[in-house]
């Protein structure tokens, strides 16, 4: 019982901390409401493109220590306080998942958040690094082809779904990479607006030489 009280409360507050929304927060200290501007996501894409390329790269190191604190920090802390001894991978993969449903569906800005990509990058390099490297590489040469992020945000959810059943089915057993694949497709799934703008030729290109306000 005390397990399964550390469990949902682990989950709980993984699910908290995922929610934070830096995004919009870091684009309301320049006077901006980041659900209007560029895409309308919360992520760290728009807030590099509409409001700078600094705080972009804050708002997805943030992004990105959320996940990691899920998967690192939670688990540990449960140990430490309880004593008791989490072995495996299943509370720091609950925990993490939570992190990631709280910054797709973040309770402090009406259950609408992101897509979890950055986030879902913070968990798999606490879970899985090599299968995360591998996937970041899917991204980059992605990215690099069509420079839309969203291709490669896609790609890299597709290659980091094949690549961790080598990796973790013997190890970890079958759950570990179906668990990972779903999140994987749900990175897929948060993209559909983006796939509907590529079929309809309106999705917008990474441009390099585009200067962002500051």
């Amino acid at each position: 019982m005390k397990e399964i009280i550390i469990w949902i409360t682990g989950g709980v507050i993984a699910y908290l901390i995922g929610s934070i929304p830096f995004g919009f927060l870091i684009a309301k200290t320049q006077g901006k409401d980041i659900r209007t501007v560029g895409s309308g996501n919360i992520g760290a894409t728009n807030v590099f493109r509409s409001i700078s390329k600094k705080l972009g790269i804050i708002t997805f190191a943030l992004d990105v220590g959320k996940g990691l604190c899920g998967v690192l920090l939670i688990p540990l802390l449960a140990s430490k306080i309880t004593s008791i001894g989490f072995d495996g991978m299943a509370l720091p993969l609950l925990c993490g998942a939570m992190t990631i449903a709280g910054h797709n569906w973040t309770c402090f800005l009406g259950f609408k958040g992101g897509k979890g990509i950055a986030t879902s990058a913070g968990m798999l390099i606490g879970l899985s690094p090599a299968s995360v490297g591998i996937a970041f590489l899917g991204w980059l040469i992605a990215f690099l082809t069509t420079r839309y992020v969203s291709v490669a945000s896609i790609i890299g959810c597709i290659v980091l779904a094949i690549v961790v059943w080598p990796f973790h089915m013997n190890q970890e057993g079958i759950w570990f990479p179906v668990v990972l694949t779903a999140l994987a497709a749900l990175g897929v799934w948060k993209h559909r607006a983006n796939i509907a703008r590529l079929r309809a030729g309106t999705e917008s290109r990474f441009d390099f030489k585009k200067k962002n306000s500051s």
